[in-house]
């Protein structure tokens, strides 16, 4: 297969990390399939073009769910031909897939843990009493707010260096939150358990939040390969490259969801580990209207029976 002359075309986002992300599947692409040519083609979102209101806004307006507006146009490709595998951070994919599409592979799981990034040292204990936190997602909204109620938490778009910058240069933020996977694959911060500083951007500050007590979404830090439902040699392509440990966990979290039919709607925090072939998984979710969130956790090797067994755990 990797003779034939019909090159694997890889569709992504061009945003710093989407690019990256799809230099490391092109990488895996072309250590398999040596010889076989493997093109890119640079797709705009909605969710790109669009960084000056909140996603819940920007999806209202599309009429889609809040990381779809991420996704649409790539599917568009998708169905016209115009690629062939679809590059995705694994957590903007819906739940559930529309029937013309399937996610084929997952490669290797990147540190899940969200980040929280200050002016001074000292992590969620040196916040100040009603500091100001930026964030676009709902989840780390609605976790910092329970695990600190007195803090405020803004809306903040825009690419990770973007929001970078703006903690930098914009007194109006305290901190931000992040994902560890995207400073790490940018080269901002390294794989450690330290708090340190960010490369390249003086006087920020990071802190890696435990997942057992900042739980992160479910898929954080994976990147998942989505192709047509019907296009065999291009799942074969993906599946190829897939990493199992990591595939298993991001089954059991993705069909955990499913079961909440909270896709990317209802705030939910899960966490998975993997030893041998032992699946553990905890979760916690928050009512849309405020309150104590609900959380449980399971052990299994089946993903899809540990997901429900999760789900029948929460309380």
């Amino acid at each position: 297969m990797s003779d034939s002359p019909t090159p694997i075309i890889v569709g992504t986002r061009g945003s710093e990390l989407a690019l990256v992300q799809a230099t490391t599947t092109e990488a895996a692409l072309a250590a398999a399939f040596p010889g076989k040519k493997i093109l890119r083609k640079v797709i705009k979102t909605t969710g790109d073009r669009r960084t000056d209101v909140a996603l819940a806004e920007v999806a209202k307006a599309e009429g889609t769910f809040d990381k779809g507006v991420f996704i649409k146009e790539i599917e568009d490709a998708l169905d016209t031909g115009e690629i062939d595998i679809a590059v995705h951070s694994l957590k903007d994919l819906p739940t559930v897939l529309q029937d013309r599409y399937v996610l084929a592979a997952v490669l290797e799981r990147a540190p899940v843990r969200d980040v929280l990034i200050m002016r001074e040292a000292g992590g969620m204990s040196a916040l100040p009493v009603g500091a100001t936190v930026g964030t676009s997602s709902v989840r780390r909204a609605k976790q910092i707010e329970w695990l600190r109620p007195d803090v405020t938490v803004i809306d903040l778009r825009g690419n990770v260096p973007t929001r970078l910058r703006k903690l930098a240069e914009d007194e109006k933020y305290d901190a931000i939150l992040l994902a560890e996977a995207g400073l790490v694959r940018l080269g901002y911060i390294t794989e450690s358990d330290k708090a340190e500083m960010a490369v390249g951007i003086p006087g920020l500050f990071v802190t890696r939040l435990q997942e057992n007590e900042f739980f992160p979404a479910a898929g954080q830090g994976a990147i998942g390969l989505e192709v047509r439902a019907g296009d065999a040699s291009s799942r074969v392509f993906a599946e190829a490259i897939s990493h199992r440990d990591t595939w298993l966990r991001i089954t059991a979290e993705r069909e955990f969801l499913r079961l909440l039919d909270g896709g990317c709607h209802t705030p939910v925090g899960i966490f998975s580990s993997i030893s041998g072939t032992e699946i553990f998984l905890k979760a916690r979710v928050f009512p849309e209207a405020g309150g104590t969130p609900k959380s449980g956790e399971a052990r299994g090797t089946d993903p899809i029976t540990l997901a429900l067994e999760l789900f029948n755990s929460l309380s």
